[in-house]
């Protein structure tokens, strides 16, 4: 029988393969607990400091941005301003009363999930 010239060549003076180790207690398995090493340390004062910070800005953004979706659609500003002079079609659909309860309901959604971040805010020990 020939070798085929494709096939990559096996060298004997290679040492044979090893079995694999026989798993004992000490392996790792992805369902244990991390060893106490691996467990991230407590934050310093200043990381601290800047999770906090930006918890504050996420809920204090979210809550400003989803007022503005609330109330902003039901106001005249809405239709009658520069962007949507040159669209008229576009004037017209954003005008509907869908679209402005949609971005109503966005904002209120924006509002619900600023404050659900700040009422389970946690600090990790």
């Amino acid at each position: 029988m020939t070798p085929d010239s494709k096939l990559p060549v096996e060298n004997s003076t290679t040492a044979p393969a090893q079995p694999a180790p026989a798993l004992n207690e000490t392996t790792a398995t992805l369902l244990d607990p991390p060893p106490p090493a691996a467990v991230p340390h407590a934050h310093s004062g200043l990381q601290l400091l800047l999770h906090r910070t930006s918890v504050f800005l996420f809920v204090l953004i979210s809550a400003v941005a989803g007022v503005l979706l609330v109330i902003l659609p039901w106001t005249p500003e809405w239709t009658d301003n520069y962007l949507l002079l040159s669209f008229p079609w576009l004037r017209t659909f954003v005008s509907t009363g869908f679209f402005r309860g949609l971005c109503s309901g966005l904002g209120l959604l924006d509002i619900w999930i600023g404050f659900w971040e700040a009422l389970h805010y946690h600090e990790h020990p």
